[in-house]
């Protein structure tokens, strides 16, 4: 099945909260538990892209309170429900948050010890343009894990996939979520990008429907 790409920003305010209100604990928590594991332990400025409401970084942030986190996203909508639930969770300080497109962030070059993403790389038309803001922004030998969705085979597929896992969420979500899985990326494809950017990253099978990029830039 071909690639159907999707909009690359989620500036509806439904279509934003509905997101921000879906349950995502497990495969967030589970993103967090995996990345937190090889971060390294000197590592202090962490970038997340598209960043979404928050809920991964605030996840990291609770178990590591040391790390100083920049948070990124391109809708104002998400930047505001971010920043509102971070100021709840008494996390200001250790999260900033950022509105900001890739490629070009207005951010210090080789600055992070690590970069995370989860679920952007699919909204991007170009994704290359993730890959190579990566390498700007990250130190030499800095870690990057970076989560998305693999496209099923089929659209029948995706729409199993929908009805087992967002089955009982509103109709938006269900749609956006049926939407960004056409919109994804195979391992394969992911392994073509990593080769073309010059990073040699590993690109495993993660769960039922994610893949995991991750490693270290030299």
């Amino acid at each position: 099945m071909q690639r159907l790409p999707e909009p690359e920003l989620m500036n509806d305010a439904a279509q934003c909260q509905a997101y921000a209100s879906a349950d995502f604990a497990a495969s967030n928590e589970m993103y967090v538990e995996s990345a937190r594991k090889l971060i390294p332990v000197t590592a202090v400025a962490v970038l997340d892209l598209g960043c979404g409401p928050g809920d991964v970084m605030i996840r990291l942030a609770r178990i590591s309170p040391s790390l100083k986190i920049t948070a990124v996203d391109g809708s104002s909508t998400m930047i505001q429900l971010a920043a509102d639930a971070i100021e709840d969770s008494g996390l200001s300080q250790t999260i900033e948050i950022l509105q900001g497109y890739v490629p070009g962030l207005p951010l210090v070059t080789g600055h992070f010890d690590a970069i995370l993403s989860k679920d952007f790389l699919h909204h991007l038309p170009n994704p290359m343009a993730l890959w190579q803001e990566i390498r700007r922004l990250i130190k030499l030998g800095g870690f990057v894990c970076v989560m998305d969705l693999r496209r099923p085979d089929s659209t029948e597929a995706a729409l199993q996939i929908v009805r087992a896992v967002a089955g009982n969420e509103p109709e938006i979500l269900q749609t956006d979520f049926y939407n960004s899985l056409l919109a994804a990326f195979t391992p394969e494809e992911v392994q073509d990008q990593l080769k073309a950017a010059a990073m040699d990253l590993e690109v495993t099978a993660f769960g039922d429907r994610h893949m995991l990029i991750q490693g270290n830039v030299p």
